[in-house]
């Protein structure tokens, strides 16, 4: 990649290269390179895998633009005449309309699902500029969709990863192998579980500039990473694809546009012009074959030949080729478990027990250093830490792939966690979770006012209390109250104080409740009817916390 450089220069061209050497620089001595899939592996430069996988990347490593950033600063607005000049400041900080809106709208969304990922959205765009040009300068629709489809080289090993095809042609129309698709250039089994509805209009399109950008901030956000943090901004870059100098391109044009960027009409942006699988020059005009050299006289040997009668040392024959001994992946004949206990939650919490995977041979040895997918599987809303459905781990020096943890959702029972090879195909290994709903196990009244009404009256207190767990506050626990007809039947009364449904009909049983953040529960307000006397009002949550409530109807004293 580094001979890329060289030929993607333009005016200002030595400013640039020092420029670009900085920011080399600096991404070399914040951190070495990791996949957000996998914090433990250091990136291993530009070269694309071939095994037939993605390796965690979210292009498959496919092709990129290597055209750096201009010598001048940006500025606010673009400089007289500067408009459709790819050689100007201004050109190139222009943003076609829709696609900045998409960048900034994707950063506004990841700013309230996942604040502490900080994410700017100039880095949206670096990204953007390097895999598509700007979605080609903003050839886009209205509602941000390009008007054909963007897609990058045939990833079938020639220069790239060799990834067979995943979605019988879907997003890509190859249903031989994948290719990179949309203006962030996801490849299709990576937008299977990365990909988002960033325009509302219920589908996940990665030709769509909204959809794009914002599975793009999700991608570079997973499991927790922060983008204000030099380190971690250089990993989820290389885990968009895994090249030293694509992070170094992409670096360039985030330090570019952070100085400065406007918008410019859609359909207008500049456009690169070097891609990272150029093998020629940038000279569009072959030089002139030179002319033939005469051949020089043949020299005499240097060793006399040999006496009549003295053996000659028998020619050397080739030898033979040794074969390409099977990668770790190749070696993996079945999956096993490796200790993960019972994974049990409560509705809300992180699971305290992570999944544990071990690949092994045939011979049962454990494989080091294979990469293991865990996908969650099931009507769920669960997810992995960072929020994602997809988890992709490397076996460490013992062999075995530990998932990220698991944080429970709000749907409560059963889901599955499958984990799998991958590059490999052998059957996957499933585990059962399970999600339990929130528990109280104490209930009390917050106030302590006796609760009395006259005949035909309204309770001039609302009952409220209060539901913990183990003494901490039980927040989102489901309850039921029910006025019965003694402490020994538990069954609705037909008589005394009563609830009012939407309607305004008689209740005397709410279903449904559920305490607040606070763990409190305020019911509606009680009437009574004409039965005088001492009544029962009983409260049940989920996890078997209960509390009677005494209610008095008498008539009023003078």
């Amino acid at each position: 990649m580094a001979a890329q450089f060289g030929r993607r220069l333009r005016k200002g061209a030595a400013t640039t290269a020092v420029a670009a050497a900085a920011v080399a620089a600096l991404a070399a001595s914040q951190a070495p390179g990791v996949t957000a899939d996998d914090p433990s592996r250091q990136a291993t430069g530009s070269e694309a895998r071939t095994d037939g996988t993605d390796d965690g990347s979210a292009t498959g490593n496919s092709r990129y633009y290597t055209d750096l950033p201009p010598l001048e600063s940006p500025t606010a607005t673009p400089s007289p005449g500067s408009s459709g000049s790819p050689d100007t400041s201004g050109s190139e900080a222009g943003i076609p309309a829709t696609v900045l809106d998409a960048y900034k709208k994707a950063e506004a969304s990841l700013r309230e699902s996942k604040p502490g990922c900080n994410l700017p959205w100039q880095l949206l765009a670096a990204i953007g500029k390097v895999e598509s040009g700007q979605a080609r300068g903003g050839r886009v629709d209205s509602s941000g969709t390009t008007f054909t489809p963007i897609l990058g080289p045939v990833l079938n090993g020639n220069g790239f990863a060799n990834i067979s095809d995943t979605d019988n042609g879907a997003y890509d129309g190859d249903s031989t192998h994948d290719r990179a698709v949309g203006p962030m250039q996801f490849i299709p089994s990576t937008w299977a579980w990365a990909g988002r509805d960033g325009n509302g209009d219920g589908v996940k399109n990665p030709n769509n500039v909204y959809d794009a950008a914002l599975a793009a901030g999700h991608y570079l956000c997973r499991f927790d990473h922060d983008m204000s943090v030099q380190s971690q901004m250089n990993a989820s870059i290389l885990s968009y694809n895994n090249s030293t100098a694509y992070l170094n391109t992409v670096l360039s044009w985030l330090e570019f546009y952070r100085k400065g960027t406007h918008e410019v009409p859609d359909g207008t942006g500049s456009l690169p012009s070097h891609s990272s699988d150029d093998t020629t020059d940038a000279s569009p005009t072959p030089s002139p074959p030179s002319p033939p050299t005469p051949s020089a006289p043949p020299s005499k040997p240097s060793t006399p030949p040999s006496k009549p009668g003295t053996p000659s040392t028998p020619p050397s024959t080739p030898g033979t080729p040794k074969p390409t001994p099977p990668t770790p992946t190749e070696t993996v004949d079945h999956l096993e478990d490796a200790g993960t206990a019972k994974l049990t939650a409560t509705a809300g919490d992180t699971f305290g027990e992570k999944i544990a995977t071990r690949p092994e041979t045939k011979a049962g040895k454990a494989v080091p250093k294979v990469r293991v997918r865990f996908t969650i599987v099931g009507d769920t809303d669960a997810t992995f830490a960072g929020g994602e459905s997809v988890a992709t781990v490397s076996t460490d020096s013992t062999g075995t792939a530990t998932a990220p943890a698991l944080q429970a959702g709000e749907k409560t029972g059963d889901f599955t966690v499958r984990a799998t090879v991958v590059g490999r195909a052998v059957t996957g290994l499933d585990y059962t979770a399970t999600v339990t709903p929130r528990q109280a196990d104490t209930l009390a009244r917050t106030g302590d006012t006796p609760l009395t009404c006259v005949p035909g009256g309204e309770f001039a207190d609302q009952v409220e209390v209060k539901a913990t767990y183990k003494g901490a506050t039980a927040d989102k626990v489901a309850a039921t109250a029910t006025l019965i007809k003694s402490a020994d039947d538990a069954t609705a009364n037909d008589k005394g104080p009563y609830f009012k449904d939407a309607d305004g009909k008689t209740a005397r049983t709410l279903t449904g409740l559920t305490t607040d953040a606070d763990g409190l529960l305020k019911l509606p307000k009680l009437y009574a009817d004409d039965t005088t006397g001492t009544f029962l009002l009983r409260i049940n949550t989920t996890g078997g916390a209960t509390l009677t409530v005494e209610l008095t109807v008498a008539a009023a004293t003078s």
